[in-house]
């Protein structure tokens, strides 16, 4: 699989497939593409070779801001996600504001947010609409312990039925959320039936 702009694949014999109310982990030292992995499932970096197949609604990767219009206002940036995806624009609005805690700022142009602002405002946004399926990429990453609370309590407990992918570091967060993971190492991927099998691999991955 290679995505456009990459001088080699960056995943050789991948394949699986996620059911609807599943939960995969995306496992992989640093540098082995999980993140990417992650943003060509999202279709934020498109596939040249391979093919992805959706037969469910998927967000864009959680937490994601790369796709804001620095120079729009959080609220211009709320309006036009919402229009893109068909959703009343104040009932989107009302989800992100209780969601992000942003409150004036969101009046303020999206260049002068610090990152941590950025981050809120992507997760509003993402959580604001639901979709079948969730892209998660290094969510302790984000924010503040009550924040990064905040993001799971929404995830897990408000949408346990929904199915995610999500690729993680955190051993303890993957084992307590997923039930099957994908372990990538040197551009090859190995699908986990049994996640603490997956987890013991990558520890000891990690470790080597």
């Amino acid at each position: 699989m290679t995505y456009h702009g990459a001088t080699k694949p960056l995943f050789t014999g991948l394949s699986f497939d996620l059911a609807r109310g599943g939960r995969l982990a995306i496992l992989g030292r640093n540098g082995q593409g999980k993140s990417t992995l992650i943003k060509m499932l999202g279709g934020v970096l498109p596939e040249t070779e391979g093919r992805i197949r959706w037969l469910m609604s998927s967000s864009w990767p959680i937490g994601f801001g790369g796709g804001f219009q620095g120079s729009l206002s959080g609220l211009d940036n709320i309006r036009f996600i919402s229009r893109v995806y068909g959703r009343p624009y104040e009932e989107i609005l009302e989800r992100v504001d209780d969601f992000a805690e942003l409150g004036s700022s969101l009046k303020l142009p999206v260049k002068h947010y610090s990152s941590g602002m950025r981050a809120r405002l992507a997760f509003g946004l993402s959580l604001a609409i639901e979709f079948d399926c969730y892209l998660i990429d290094e969510l302790v990453a984000v924010g503040d312990a009550r924040f990064q609370q905040k993001c799971q309590e929404e995830l897990f407990e408000r949408r346990a039925t929904r199915s995610f992918m999500m690729a993680s570091h955190d051993t303890h967060l993957i084992a307590r959320h997923c039930d099957r993971a994908l372990i990538i190492e040197s551009g090859k991927a190995k699908l986990f039936e049994d996640i603490d099998e997956a987890v013991e691999v990558y520890t000891w991955l990690r470790a080597a």
